[in-house]
């Protein structure tokens, strides 16, 4: 009993420290952040294996403000420049910049990997490429091979909506219910009309011209459509 509640809390502490230094995508975290990481995981870890678990809770608390600080530091710019690396040019005008690869460590082999994953495949069409502090290469091409804007052509464009989730795996979302005013009576009829019951649907949205799109979870057959062919031998 003694291992599974000290197993508990220190799942629980590590979850709220991890919780109070925010989200990041282990692509998006820089030096610091994995260095935290690695240091946070540690300290937690250790009591599960010895009994030491105030002490190691304290010492996490002290690692979270610490990184904070850190945080706090790095929005004042001149710090950033000091605590951050800065971004890398590997391609300008669409000449391969070699300092910069080599400044990387990347051959050039993984650069066109990196560009073919983002839909280039020639080095000549790119006004820039950039590797950022995270890791990731920003990629953005000459103004002849950008993609045609609805701008360039002087169309009117319709303002995005995003569509709004009100039942999520067989379960109502009645947050999203309360933020557009309406209410589970006028959902049901919705229901009541198509047909479904929610517990069988897996998404429901409620969309801009205010009807409710309904994916039940039901696939139709459609024998021989290439256009719906999927890999594997589940056809």
């Amino acid at each position: 009993m003694e291992t599974i509640y000290r197993t508990i809390i220190v799942f629980a502490a590590g979850y709220l420290f991890l919780r109070v230094t925010g989200k990041k995508a282990v692509s998006q975290m820089h030096t610091f952040d994995l260095l935290y990481t690695f240091v946070l995981t540690n300290i937690i870890s250790t009591p599960v294996e010895n009994d030491h678990l105030g002490k190691a809770i304290i010492y996490a608390g002290i690692m979270v403000i610490l990184y904070k600080i850190f945080i706090r530091l790095s929005l004042h710019n001149k710090l950033r420049w000091i605590l951050y690396e800065s971004p890398t040019v590997l391609i300008h005008n669409g000449d391969i910049d070699r300092k910069g690869l080599k400044k990387v460590r990347m051959p050039i082999n993984e650069l066109l990997s990196h560009l073919r994953v983002q839909g280039y495949i020639d080095t000549q069409n790119i006004a820039i490429a950039i590797m950022e502090e995270t890791g990731n290469i920003s990629v953005i091409p000459k103004a002849d091979y950008r993609p045609v804007q609805p701008k360039d052509l002087n169309l009117p464009v319709k303002k995005e909506f995003l569509p709004i989730p009100l039942i999520m795996d067989g379960q109502i979302v009645y947050h999203n219910l309360k933020y557009l005013q309406l209410d589970q009576t006028w959902l049901l009829n919705e229901l009541e009309k198509a047909g479904r019951k929610i517990e069988t649907i897996i998404l429901a949205t409620f969309l801009d011209d205010g009807t409710l799109f309904i994916d039940n979870n039901e696939e139709k057959e459609h024998m021989g459509d290439p256009y719906y062919y999927k890999p594997g031998r589940d056809n």
